[in-house]
């Protein structure tokens, strides 16, 4: 027992460093840059721009349409055979980006659309452009409507880094493997980053909560 307990703290930092190093700023990154990625797609398409809200279509379609874990392997092990070398953190940001970026677009689309149509004839009415309009007016509805959602994404996302120990990025879940391949402990190292996992998201579940009540108040204003 005592041995156990030993590694368990002995193994704690080593293991909360990289989820504070990598697993955390891969998460953070990745999601700014899926943000950016759902607000182009989902104007493209709330905004029904020819052409390009098919391809917003087709990108939604085949992102949602495979795995992960695929897309991950497909990066950074395929396309090394048409001679595109990525480092192991960027093809993980790339790739999560790409992912969370489909799921994301659906959500700001659906809470485009929940704006009433007023909102926007009013903005035009009053001498604003279809751009300043959407930018001052309709986008940051939108955003409080899709926060609890985006919020959910995001807590999902950390989670979800736990794959990028497939394409060798060293982030908490791969420590954890190399660790267990050492003491021969899988029962307790895996319920130890199972905590440290649940530690992060309780954190955020705790932001986003804070985050809901201050827009509620500022909705009601």
């Amino acid at each position: 027992m005592n041995a156990a307990l030993e590694l368990f703290i002995d193994s704690f930092w080593d293991i909360l460093l990289p989820g504070l190093l990598v697993t955390i700023p891969l998460t953070a990154i990745s999601f700014a840059l899926a943000l950016v990625i759902a607000v182009v797609v989902a104007l493209i398409q709330f905004a029904n721009v020819p052409v390009l809200s098919q391809i917003a279509r087709f990108y939604i379609w085949i992102i949602r349409g495979t795995p992960l874990l695929v897309q991950l392997f497909i990066v950074f092990y395929g396309l090394p055979h048409v001679g595109i070398l990525i480092d192991p953190f960027v093809a993980a940001v790339v790739v999560f980006s790409i992912n969370e970026g489909a799921y994301c677009s659906e959500t700001m689309r659906a809470a485009l659309e929940s704006v009433p149509k007023g909102q926007l004839e009013a903005g035009l009415c009053a001498g604003l452009s279809w751009g300043q309009t959407i930018r001052r007016i309709v986008l940051p509805q939108a955003f409080r409507t899709a926060f609890p959602t985006l919020g959910n994404s995001l807590i999902s996302m950390i989670k979800d880094t736990s794959l990028a120990a497939n394409i060798t990025v060293t982030e908490m879940f791969m420590t954890t493997q190399r660790i267990v391949a050492r003491t021969y402990e899988p029962l307790l190292l895996y319920v130890e980053v199972a905590l440290i996992y649940l530690i992060f998201c309780t954190v955020l579940t705790k932001l986003q909560t804070s985050g809901e009540k201050r827009l509620q108040r500022y909705g009601k204003r």
